[in-house]
């Protein structure tokens, strides 16, 4: 993807879907590549070709773009955590839970969007960063209902606060990772550093949900 242009939108043909795709498609390229400084009506109109009349006309202004960049990466994710089919289900709820927290790492890792999102969660309280953190709840929700079946979680565990530190440490260990490669030591530039980060958090999981 290139460096968006600072000249006026390009003249292009409408049509109501293909537009809204376009202009969310946008919003979405932006974020990726440069984070929220320049992330406004003026910039996405520059970056779709399209006037900027029209995202308030399709979205109902930048709240409204929010709340689609949201389901969409609502919809992404519950995509990327879904079990291969060649994969049995998960013989305890221990290994469930295992699965669904490297799936999360490595469905973090794989999207720049996501990242960038993540990052400002944590550093500015925004609409678009709720949406996001109810996106990401929702999809996990749905992965580990549509995977337990019948596994029952073990008695005494305080699932929410466990499933908290989890997701904070792979969390951070993601945006380390995109930003200095390196987390206490741990050397997060290659990809065998991220093979020992698999088998931590799995085994970290396993050992919390026995």
């Amino acid at each position: 993807m290139g460096s968006v242009s600072e000249g006026a939108p390009a003249k292009r043909p409408r049509n109501a879907a293909n537009t809204r795709g376009v202009i969310l498609e946008a919003a979405k390229r932006l974020l990726a590549e440069q984070g929220f400084a320049r992330w406004g009506v003026n910039a996405i109109a520059r970056a779709s070709g399209y006037d900027k009349q029209l995202i308030y006309r399709y979205f109902g202004g930048m709240d409204g773009l929010a709340e689609a960049i949201a389901a969409d990466v609502s919809a992404w994710m519950e995509t990327a955590l879904v079990r291969p089919d060649n994969v049995p289900p998960p013989a305890s709820y221990a290994e469930m839970m295992a699965r669904v927290a490297v799936a999360l790492l490595d469905a973090l890792r794989s999207d720049p969007l996501a990242q960038k999102i993540l990052a400002w969660e944590l550093s500015a309280p925004s609409m678009l960063a709720s949406a996001f953190t109810e996106a990401r709840g929702k999809a996990l929700s749905a992965w580990i209902a549509r995977e337990r079946g019948t596994l029952q979680r073990p008695a005494g565990i305080d699932a929410p606060m466990l499933n908290a530190l989890l997701i904070a440490s792979i969390q951070q260990l993601v945006l380390s990772g995109a930003t200095s490669g390196r987390f206490l030591g741990l050397d997060l530039s290659e990809e065998a550093g991220w093979e020992r980060v698999r088998g931590g958090i799995a085994g970290l999981t396993r050992a919390m949900y026995q």
